[in-house]
């Protein structure tokens, strides 16, 4: 396992759903996930420097990457959701983990300061349902003895587009609560008992920044970038833990990432005292025989990159960069698996 360590967040403007660099012909192509947004800019400046090669990245939600790639529409879809194994096979697509992060609660809530309140999975999901309404609800006072609760009507604020961020959000408050897992389950796509409709990370974060007593949840990058006030939770331990690079590296320790098609763990509500109970990891999604095999290539050189030289740029926004072992078995998965049309692989094999 690599070490990792916690830095001050990298200054990246989340100004837009998107971010591009100008065409050039061996420019990569990609759609999907918000969640990683704030790594995958980074890394792509760093690599446009270094190589002079750009990245197109529609940062348009894990529905939306799926549903592109599948229209061969861009060369990789990118998801917090994995696809399942059945998927894969059916279209012919492979999948791999990139970079792992935390979800965090959000809120806006004058006089509290980051991590000054603590909520629990059954309280939270109480929240999102509606059940509870009023921030000084004796269910949050319970678990913020010390807190001053305002006598404040709470505002949520959830995703309006098919999100991973939402499917590993509810994952995690269905997990807790009998009662969401029965009446709004897990999906990247909900019906929202009640809030308002936000589309992606960057909506969320600037729509609980814009409303007093809001409540909504994002990408701890999002959260840091966009000085939001983010919640403590309780774990599966019964332990109260901080969101922090630490926290999600406790979460995904113990992960078997073979144990399912295309990596696809979900590493929510996981054992452990130190376990952020949100911890999610986003995969990236290509064409076994994509018709395009130079520009797949291309993207091959890209992740690879990133695997190899990544890993500060990672830490400094609160990511987890992937462990050594599941990198050389992702390497090894394109050397079999991704061929052009001769069945010739696009990625040398690993030693």
């Amino acid at each position: 396992m690599r070490h990792f360590t916690r830095s001050a967040v990298a200054a990246i403007a989340i100004t837009a759903a998107s971010f591009s660099f100008p065409a050039l012909a061996a420019d990569i192509s990609g759609a999907g996930a918000t969640f990683p947004y704030p790594i995958y800019a980074k890394w792509a400046d760093a690599y446009k420097k270094e190589t002079g090669v750009g990245l197109n990245y529609q940062s348009i939600g894990s529905g939306g990457g799926i549903k592109q790639i599948k229209a061969k529409t861009v060369t990789f879809g990118a998801s917090d959701a994995p696809l399942k194994g059945e998927d894969l096979e059916a279209t012919g697509l492979v999948q791999f983990p990139m970079v792992m992060g935390g979800i965090v609660p959000v809120v806006n809530i004058e006089g509290i300061e980051p991590g000054a309140l603590v909520l629990d999975g059954a309280t939270l999901a109480d929240i999102f349902m509606g059940k509870i309404t009023n921030w000084n609800d004796p269910a949050i006072a319970k678990l913020n003895p010390d807190a001053k609760l305002p006598d404040m009507a709470i505002a949520v604020v959830h995703r309006s587009d098919g999100s991973g961020t939402t499917f590993n959000f509810a994952n995690y408050l269905a997990a807790t609560n009998g009662e969401w897992k029965e009446k709004v389950g897990v999906n990247t796509a909900l019906e929202w008992p009640v809030g308002i409709g936000a589309k992606g990370n960057e909506g969320v974060a600037n729509n609980v920044a814009q409303t007093g007593g809001a409540i909504g949840y994002v990408e701890y990058a999002y959260a840091k970038q966009n000085k939001l006030i983010y919640t403590d939770l309780i774990n599966k331990e019964g332990k109260k833990v901080e969101p922090t690079a630490a926290s999600f590296q406790a979460a995904a320790s113990n992960a078997d990432w073979n144990s399912v098609p295309g990596y696809g763990v979900i590493l929510g509500d996981q054992p452990g005292a130190e376990s952020w109970p949100i911890t999610a990891a986003t995969w990236i999604v290509l064409y076994k025989k994509p018709d395009d095999a130079t520009a797949t290539a291309e993207a091959l050189k890209f992740f690879s990159w990133a695997y190899a030289k990544g890993d500060d740029a990672a830490a400094e926004l609160d990511y987890v960069a992937m462990p050594d072992s599941v990198v050389k078995s992702v390497e090894e998965t394109w050397a079999k698996e991704i061929v052009d049309a001769d069945g010739k692989a696009l990625f040398p094999a690993t030693n």
